[in-house]
């Protein structure tokens, strides 16, 4: 029983993952939906601590600034990444969230990539290449335990 982490930027695929990962019975959590960020984009710490108290193998996915408060209570925390021109066109062609169409929502993740991904990957066990193919990720994910 395993529970990971995976982190990353807008348009790197993560909500594609964990669908493919729930697809093939696992328990995952995309934080992006279901209420699980306060206003101010942090992660509801009672509520993820409880989530994280109930079960012991689960994939959970986001990306938040208080996110490391729970690293040590994951098994792996996986960064996934990819290039900047790969995430643009990501978020300006998706259909299941409109964050990254504007031009200044772009300019913000060419600065997160630049400002956030560094930390993101300091605390990463392990770090995939987002542009693989969503079944090799998530065999990749499901061979960490």
């Amino acid at each position: 029983m395993t529970r990971i982490l995976v982190t990353g930027m807008s348009g790197a695929g993560k909500s594609t993952l964990l669908a493919e990962l729930a697809r093939r019975g696992r328990l995952t959590v995309d934080t992006d939906y279901g209420r699980w960020e306060l206003p101010r984009g942090l992660w509801d710490e009672r509520r993820m601590s409880e989530l994280l108290e109930r079960h012991h193998d689960l994939v959970v996915s986001g990306t938040v600034e208080n996110q490391g408060r729970f690293y040590d209570r994951f098994d792996h925390v996986v960064l996934l990444s990819a290039p900047v021109k790969v995430l643009i066109e990501r978020v300006a062609t998706r259909t299941n969230n409109p964050y990254g169409r504007t031009a200044e929502q772009q300019a913000e993740i060419r600065r997160y990539v630049a400002e956030v991904e560094p930390l993101l990957r300091r605390g990463a066990s392990i770090e995939l290449d987002g542009r693989r193919g969503v079944e090799e990720l998530a065999d990749a994910i499901e061979s960490l335990g």
